[in-house]
């Protein structure tokens, strides 16, 4: 498709990048291609973590910045945003040197000869993910819109990109193959694979949980702990300047799509719970009938055949504010 149009018109025409992201798009065509596929990626984990929370990392389909408002505020959300995207550009990047899509990279060149783990010794082989590659190019295209200008939310920004990305690094593992006689490990091959995204979006959710407020210290090189009750920030903590607002209305200064007519859980004490999504607000049940498989039985061979069970179910969704309370809001 790029190479189609030509990489220049691609990226002429992608709204809201800097000259340098632009460079780099039309000298790595195929690379922003795997960028592009490395967004669905971490904007299904950011929905995937926040399903349950007021904000659900919903998308704004005809905004470039694809959150609109909500990155506006120097929040813990727009922290985590910032990290889980800064990650999803290495895990994309670093996945297709390793399957062969990009002429510039492949398996790491680094992992040769031989080496030792806690197990013994050891030689390199497979194809260990290059994940120093994804990190060298998600740093340069991802950091040069905040190395434009020099202020407070750009060292916000650079920050919490810098954790997105080490998080990947944090979660690489050994793989190993035995060779030797009937499969023993006399002698083993091994390689170096990034674990499943799922386990950096769980990583950064908690770093979300544990987010540090912060302010600029006066000479405008860092951060102080806002509340000197706090320890300080370290490189792998997420730090956020403002409080987030309760995205419990619709407030489009803030970026808040508010809860209403969103699906809760009665009997839950916790975030998805109908007291704490609808603000106190108060919940609509209706009942639905869902068709689900069961009773299903493995024929040989090779066939499974399940029948249809119809089942009532109780949904509830969050009411909507008075109108007056809303108004106020918009």
């Amino acid at each position: 498709y790029i190479g189609a149009l030509g990489a220049r018109v691609i990226c002429d025409n992608i709204p809201g990048l800097v000259n340098k992201q632009r460079q780099l798009c039309q000298r790595y065509p195929d690379i922003m291609q795997s960028v592009g596929e490395g967004a669905k990626e971490w904007i299904r984990e950011c929905q995937h973590q926040f399903r349950h929370h007021r904000w659900n990392c919903s998308t704004l389909d005809r905004d470039h910045t694809v959150f609109g408002r909500v990155m506006l505020r120097s929040s813990r959300e727009a922290a985590f945003v910032y990290a889980i995207s800064s990650a999803g550009v290495v895990y994309a990047i670093t996945r297709a040197c390793s399957q062969g899509d990009l002429k510039v990279c492949s398996c790491d060149p680094l992992k040769r000869g031989r080496s030792k783990d806690e197990r013994g010794e050891f030689d390199w082989g497979g194809c260990s993910d290059n994940i120093n590659y994804g990190i060298r190019f998600a740093k340069a295209f991802v950091d040069a819109k905040e190395k434009k200008v020099k202020d407070a939310r750009a060292l916000m920004n650079l920050h919490n990109n810098r954790c997105g990305r080490m998080a990947v690094k944090r979660f690489l593992k050994l793989e190993c193959k035995c060779h030797g006689v009937s499969g023993s490990c006399t002698l083993r091959t091994c390689w170096l694979a990034m674990s499943d995204f799922r386990k950096t979006g769980d990583h950064l959710r908690k770093k979300y949980n544990g987010a540090i407020q912060v302010t600029m210290n006066q000479d405008g090189t860092g951060f102080t702990v806002a509340n000197k009750n706090f320890r300080k920030p370290t490189k792998t903590d997420l730090v956020y300047f403002e409080n987030s607002p309760d995205y419990c209305v619709m407030d489009k200064s803030a970026g808040s799509l508010g809860t209403a007519g969103r699906v809760c859980n009665k009997v839950s004490r916790g975030t998805d719970g109908c007291e704490v999504m609808c603000c106190g607000r108060g919940y609509d049940t209706t009942r639905v009938t869902r068709v689900t498989k069961c009773e299903c039985k493995f024929h040989w061979c090779c066939a499974v055949r399940c029948k249809e069970c119809e089942d009532t179910v109780d949904v509830h969704t969050c009411k909507a504010p008075k109108r007056a309370e809303w108004l106020d809001q918009t």
